[in-house]
């Protein structure tokens, strides 16, 4: 990898069923992350992919699906470009690149050797046609920029061509359902990267889990194979701590990890729960569903940022591993299903320290909340000036974000 320090950021990109199908890549180069040294964000994000294709793992950050990454002229000219595998990897040419021919040969050329090709923050132009006539797959309109009756129009115009329309910067639940309304396919926003996208989704599982459980519990499975399973199912987790704290099995003892509420409730009692939770469960969350990535992500992301400084710098010492992973999940959670403060307090029986970060970012674990919520905003310069306050290097997050979308892609 490259001396440099690297941040990545992954927005999803959803579709009309309000499922994952791609990730936007952004990146942040520089010496100093807050100072934003460098001469061009587009040459900093290629030449970041680059290093990455043989150190990173696109494979880890993409899983099946399609990342995109933005080009100006001069990188889509030049034959760099090339070293990105089209069958992962689609190009996003930024709006002030100019149409000339050749540009349009080029596209022609990428195209032919099957990248996919996106016209980022776009309105319709009659010169852009030869990109429109089968060479451009995907269309970008900035919904924010873009006004509202210019916006139909827009869709209108690009329904002669064979495009998909993306709506971008969408930021509520009104504009993304009037988007679908007008036509667009693909959508793009920080409504999609906050939890309020799911609040519709029922808090179930997938019988398939529940299964997986019984048959860990029937052979005797170690504890450590045990949660894990609860750790691949951010409700599933949830369902775990109300069952540890309802009448039966209710403790004075707070609530710190997944592993902790598992030796409350005993494997004999979680057993015959789990028998039951396959007959009443009533629906599955799927593995492409916003939810479950952004909880997967962050709840290993931190985990693992906790583990690394563990050993290494400790200024964060009271943030423990398993801890980082319950909070990644639960401040999903709570904010997904509108889960009020007091309902926590009464029904969970956290630890003080797991409260305090959930409801107040208060603490080391608080610290490591807010970290991961900076960089999933792309919050570059904010994250950036956090870790020089904790002497965290840019390196070592880049790290624990692979580790993290790596095991995201095991859940699939």
């Amino acid at each position: 990898m490259s001396n440099q320090a690297y941040m990545m950021g992954r927005q999803p990109i959803l579709n009309g069923l309000e499922e994952v199908v791609g990730y936007e890549l952004l990146f942040r180069s520089s010496t100093s992350l807050a100072s934003a040294n460098f001469n061009c964000p587009v040459q900093a994000s290629s030449r970041v992919m680059f290093d990455m294709l043989s150190s990173f793992g696109i494979q880890e950050v993409l899983g099946e699906l399609h990342g995109y990454i933005n080009v100006d002229a001069d990188m889509l000219l030049s034959d760099a470009v090339e070293l990105l595998p089209a069958a992962m990897i689609g190009l996003e040419l930024l709006e002030h690149v100019e149409l000339t021919p050749a540009i349009i040969e080029r596209c022609r050329e990428l195209k032919a050797k099957g990248y996919q090709l996106v016209l980022d923050d776009h309105r319709f132009d009659p010169r852009f046609e030869p990109l429109y006539n089968g060479l451009v797959d995907i269309v970008k309109v900035d919904m924010l920029s873009t006004p509202l009756e210019d916006q139909y129009r827009e869709v209108e115009l690009f329904q002669q061509y064979p495009i998909r329309l993306l709506a971008e910067k969408v930021d509520s639940r009104h504009v993304y359902l009037r988007c679908r309304k007008m036509g667009f396919e693909l959508f793009q926003g920080y409504f999609f990267a906050r939890p309020s996208l799911v609040k519709k989704t029922r808090l179930a599982n997938s019988a398939g889990t529940f299964f997986r459980l019984m048959q860990q519990l029937s052979n005797d499975a170690d504890i450590e194979e045990i949660e894990n399973t609860f750790k691949q199912s951010p409700a599933l987790t949830y369902k775990l701590l109300l069952l540890v704290n309802s009448v039966a099995f209710a403790s004075r003892e707070k609530i710190r990890t997944v592993r902790h509420a598992i030796t409350q409730v005993g494997l004999q009692h979680l057993k015959r729960w789990v028998q039951l939770a396959i007959f009443a469960d009533d629906g599955g969350v799927g593995t492409n569903n916003p939810l479950l990535d952004m909880a997967a992500v962050r709840a290993a992301f931190m985990e693992e940022l906790a583990r690394q400084e563990l050993q290494k710098t400790r200024l964060l010492r009271q943030a423990q591993p398993e801890e980082c992973f319950m909070l990644g999940t639960l401040s999903v959670l709570k904010d997904v299903f509108e889960i009020g403060v007091d309902e926590m307090q009464k029904n969970l029986n956290l630890s003080e320290d797991l409260m305090a970060a959930l409801v107040a970012h208060e603490g080391d674990l608080g610290t490591m909340l807010c970290l991961a919520e900076m960089i999933e905003k792309l919050e570059f310069d904010e994250a950036g000036l956090c870790l020089e306050r904790l002497g965290i290097a840019p390196d070592l997050v880049l790290a624990c974000q692979q580790k993290a979308y790596s095991w995201r892609q095991n859940l699939l």
